[in-house]
């Protein structure tokens, strides 16, 4: 394999031991930027080498959240089907006396008593971070650490740059906590003869309160799992993605992928630590759903009530859609049932008292409802009915026909209600109110 051109080649190397984590998806976002503003390759690698914890369904779980945010990759590998080539490598470093067995002590009953130890010539090493500068260190405290149990069994550090010198990675793209791996790897390649590539470390994520994101504190809402079940578009996870530890220099926070490709920049991202915020996630989630064609919003409806005439379904749905923030919240709204009464009747028996008007008696409501009822009756529109209501109190004249048409306090306005449902529906829910409240001249 060879790459004399010098392009652009980016791996992606999640280990498949849990869910595919939030801030492992912005470092695929921010690979896959670099690499595809520079027409380069990018390789997904899963990392299996840690056998007791690595998981078929991890991989698959990683794989599937990266193809449902729109991620392809030009290769796969998989590191477990690999050994060979770490054998290889460990036998070569052993051969040039780079490596060596190593006899341990065993100090608990079942330990190894040997493993392969790398043989750390000591100085210090630095290297150029593309977002941080130069970061030096003395590699001579690290003593000769250990790269494999065996000869077939690599470790991380082994393997990870046996796979990027094979593979010509030309840019490692990562986390701030893998900084420190960085010498122990780059003593490796240059025992191995590889060509050091150029480090990014991006910013941890932290929450609010500044503690690192992870599984153990914070459970689900750092898998991708999770917004992906809970409505969140793609579109809007990639958006809020970019913007975790990168800004483009504006006041722009809406970005397509592809405006995203054109305008990236790997040196902008931020040294310090980018803070997770729901909200934003969910305001920028609120934008993308505002674009999704209402035909989506009928069919979901549809599916969860499907008993539900298809012409009223098709006129709620643009109400629908002004309401919601994920897509999961549709599901919601019908089962609060913050909709039905445009299909079901609203019966009144609970809220009889609720429909009068807080500044208003009684018999002010059966007034107001009965003059609304007059003018419907005879044919007239929302102009007659707000005349009248500006003349005697538009709370007086709307609180109480909104509650009459859908019998709950939060819903559209009584003119929505009043469209849908239609003109003689609307004259027997304002009767069936009328006789609800409670009063003794009724």
């Amino acid at each position: 394999m060879s790459n004399p051109a010098n392009k652009v080649i980016v791996r992606i190397p999640p280990s498949p031991t849990g869910l595919l984590h939030i801030g492992t998806a912005r470092t695929v976002l921010f690979n896959y930027l670099f690499a595809k503003q520079n027409n380069g390759k990018v390789i997904l690698r899963s990392e299996d080498t840690d056998k007791e914890r690595s998981k078929p369904e991890y991989e698959d779980d990683i794989k599937q959240g990266l193809a449902w945010l729109g991620f392809t990759f030009d290769e796969f590998h998989r590191q477990s089907e690999r050994t060979a080539n770490y054998k290889r490598a460990l036998e070569r470093l052993i051969t040039e006396d780079k490596a060596y067995i190593s006899k341990e002590e065993a100090k608990e009953e079942g330990q190894r008593s040997e493993v392969i130890r790398f043989r750390n010539p000591g100085g210090k090493i630095t290297f150029t971070d593309m977002i941080r500068g130069d970061i030096t260190f003395d590699v001579t405290e690290l003593g000769d650490f250990v790269i494999a149990k065996s000869l077939e069994e690599p470790l991380y550090h082994l393997a990870v740059v046996v796979d990027d010198i094979e593979m010509e990675i030309t840019h490692i793209i990562r986390g701030e906590d893998h900084i420190s791996n960085t010498p122990r790897q780059i003593l490796i390649m240059e025992a191995l003869g590889g060509t050091r590539p150029l480090y990014a470390h991006l910013p941890l994520i932290f929450d609010a309160q500044k503690a690192k994101l992870s599984k153990r504190k914070h459970g689900e809402i750092v898998a991708i799992k999770y917004y992906r079940e809970h409505g969140y578009l793609p579109e809007a996870i990639i958006n809020f993605l970019a913007l975790l530890g990168w800004n483009p220099g504006t006041e722009q926070e809406i970005f397509s992928i592809d405006e995203l490709i054109k305008i990236f920049d790997i040196s902008k991202s931020q040294k310090g630590g980018a803070v997770f915020n729901p909200e934003k996630l969910k305001s920028i989630n609120r934008h993308y759903v505002r674009l999704t064609p209402v035909a989506e919003i009928e069919e979901k409806i549809k599916e969860l009530r499907p008993n539900v005439d298809v012409e009223i379904i098709k006129q709620i749905a643009p109400l629908v859609l002004e309401r919601i923030d994920t897509l999961s919240e549709i599901q919601t709204m019908l089962d609060a049932g913050e909709f039905e009464f445009f299909w079901q009747v609203p019966t009144y028996a609970e809220v009889e008292s609720q429909i009068v008007w807080k500044k208003d008696q009684p018999t002010d409501s059966i007034k107001h409802l009965q003059i609304v009822k007059e003018i419907v009756e005879k044919g007239g529109n929302k102009d007659e009915i707000m005349t009248y209501a500006e003349s005697v109190g538009r709370g007086s004249v709307l609180w109480p026909m909104r509650y009459a048409l859908s019998g709950r306090d939060k819903s559209p306005d009584p003119f929505t209600i009043f469209a849908i449902i239609g003109r003689h529906e609307s004259i027997s829910r304002i009767d069936s109110a009328i006789r609800a409240i409670p009063t003794s001249t009724n």
